[in-house]
């Protein structure tokens, strides 16, 4: 039977078309954002896969970072794991450590011709995902640092200067006595405890998280954040607590719901939390550094980075490593780490995106958007120069359960910390000791 010309068209159409996505080589991407973040890494992946007819990038979300790792090396050792794995910060010391299971993203992207130069990227950001053999190892997706936020109009109803949000932690405790007594129920509040109040608390005031660089010059690391500064902190929120000046809201990220929703009036968070703030907050707010203790010497110095890198796994065929490195060579482009930093509250990870960024005007027409940049790009110490520990992920549940009891009242300030150390450093020496060769 004769078909149609039309019909015939159809069927040629559909023939190509199949063939064309037969094709296409898809790279499976493992990630850990959620809400507006998990919109932005969909609409990445969207943009790329309609520049380009030869890879698809398919973005899987698997839950949190924790879960999404384990996850991850259980289908590695399955021989089913991910193209690409997203990270957070606390997890590098792990990546690095697991010989065979990934291949450095400079080797991937040199394998695939592609021109990657470490010296483009923020030092503070390459230099944390760096080996000590100069070889960086992986993509610095979605960098962070912490800063603090306020609700402008709270402020505002508490008789305080919005045009100037606290910078001193003597200060924030000044502003949520004014916030409570106006009828705030939740002045302050802080997510990522461990993150915010003892990781960038020591790198902001020039002292040691642990030995050794904090961990990036050794895996014979020591934590030490029981020094009569982290004490003198932790005790001073703890009586926050005591006045209902400060309120806990939980583990992780959980208590940013609390300040977009307006219950909290301040809060210490990640700079990525700017997008979702953006999106949803319904009043005004303001971005300003983290606070920090004035008669500390050299204080403020820098903050370290959070958030999280892509991960390549080894393991795969020829074509798909081109395909990711193809992908990272787009996520550099300064146009699209700029419209990234815009959207999100992360840093722009390239010397030339922050350039782009700020020359676009819009710092200017968002102040305070520049805080996580600047307070990342000032001169590091080998005290402040980033938090690298072994079985770190197991090291912050520790500072979770051991800063609970110090809100709950149940711990002192140095018995948490004395806690945090021993605890912490049973962990270290078991990496220690798991990784010698």
């Amino acid at each position: 039977m004769k078909l149609p010309s039309l019909a015939l068209a159809c069927l040629l159409a559909l023939g190509a078309a199949s063939a064309q996505a037969q094709a296409q080589t898809e790279i499976q991407w493992w990630h850990s954002m959620t809400a507006v973040n998990n919109e932005w890494v969909n609409d990445l992946a969207k943009d790329f896969n309609a520049r380009q007819k030869d890879y698809r990038i398919v973005p899987t979300y698997k839950g949190s970072y924790d879960v999404s790792m384990t996850a991850a090396i259980a289908a590695f050792r399955a021989g089913q794991g991910p193209n690409i794995l997203q990270v957070f910060e606390v997890g590098t010391a792990t990546m690095m450590a697991s010989k065979g299971a990934i291949v450095p993203v400079a080797q991937v992207m040199k394998d695939a011709g592609f021109k990657f130069d470490p010296a483009a990227y923020i030092p503070a950001v390459a230099g944390y995902y760096t080996a000590p053999n100069g070889q960086m190892l992986s993509f610095p997706l979605n960098s962070s640092t912490t800063v603090f936020y306020i609700n402008k109009d709270a402020f505002k109803a508490a008789g305080l200067d919005t045009g100037k949000p606290p910078t001193t932690w003597p200060e924030v405790a000044l502003a949520a006595a004014k916030l409570k007594a106006s009828g705030h129920k939740c002045p302050f509040t802080t997510a990522w405890q461990g993150w915010t109040q003892l990781e960038s608390f020591s790198t902001w005031h020039n002292v040691e998280l642990a030995t050794k660089g904090n961990g990036l010059k050794g895996l014979d690391a020591r934590l030490v954040a029981n020094s009569p500064l982290h004490v003198r902190h932790i005790e001073n929120l703890a009586n926050m607590v005591k006045q209902g000046l400060f309120v806990y809201k939980g583990r992780a990220n959980v208590p940013e719901a609390s300040f977009v929703s307006g219950e909290c009036a301040m809060i210490t968070a990640s700079s990525g939390f700017y997008g979702n703030v953006k999106k949803n907050a319904k009043f005004d707010f303001a971005l300003a550094t983290l606070p920090y203790y004035p008669d500390v010497p050299g204080a403020p110095q820098n903050t370290v980075i959070g958030g999280a890198s892509l991960w390549v796994l080894s393991g795969k065929p020829a074509a798909e490593y081109k395909g990711v490195a193809t992908f990272f060579n787009y996520l550099s482009s300064p146009e699209v780490q700029s419209a990234s930093h815009k959207r999100t509250g992360y840093l722009p990870i390239t010397n030339a995106a922050f350039a782009l960024t700020e020359k676009s005007g819009f710092y200017k027409e968002n102040p305070g958007t520049d805080t996580a940049v600047n307070q990342m790009v000032r001169k590091v110490t080998d005290k402040s120069r980033g938090i690298r520990l072994g079985n770190y992920v197991q090291i912050r549940t520790i500072e979770d359960e051991e800063l609970e009891g110090v809100w709950g009242g149940k711990k002192t300030a140095k018995e948490a910390l004395d806690s945090v150390v021993k605890r912490g450093n049973e962990l270290l020496e078991r990496f220690q000791k798991a990784n010698k060769g």
